[in-house]
């Protein structure tokens, strides 16, 4: 949990935010909706009052996943970016903070939608990084940062 300003955003950066106050329960989503939201193996997500939190760049679009939960994405690059379930709290994608390292999921969700083979990823050989006489790729990503 941390009570430090947090900034993140889509990866276009036509929407970005900024939080500031404690961060909730940060946790991992194993369940099929936040598989197919993120098109993941799970979805990541922190837990923060709406009070705290401030979009400062952009709107993030809508899809009414449930009759109890939106998600919101940006329309432009399709990240997705919130899981709205109260009116006075907000569920934000962890992987859509410039730093996401700083919030760290403490529980996981829905176990039971969890692919066999994640269990093996540890022990997946890693590819070493690619190197050699390939053109250079031009990322067209936003900074991790405001700019």
């Amino acid at each position: 949990m941390s009570n430090l300003a947090l900034t993140g955003g889509c990866q276009c950066g036509a929407v970005r935010f900024r939080v500031e106050g404690e961060t909730g329960r940060a946790s991992i989503c194993w369940c099929r909706m936040c598989q197919k939201a993120f098109a993941g193996p799970f979805g990541a997500l922190v837990t923060m009052k709406v009070a705290d939190l401030a979009w400062t760049r952009g709107q993030r679009a809508t899809f009414q996943s449930s009759d109890a939960v939106k998600r919101g994405f940006c329309a432009a690059c399709g990240t997705s970016l919130t899981f709205e379930w109260s009116a006075d709290q907000i569920d934000l994608a962890v992987f859509a903070f410039d730093d996401p390292s700083r919030v760290e999921p403490a529980a996981q969700l829905a176990a039971e939608g969890r692919p066999a083979w994640t269990e093996h990823l540890a022990d997946m050989p890693v590819r070493p990084p690619a190197g050699g006489p390939a053109a250079p790729v031009v990322s067209r990503q936003h900074p991790d940062r405001d700019t």
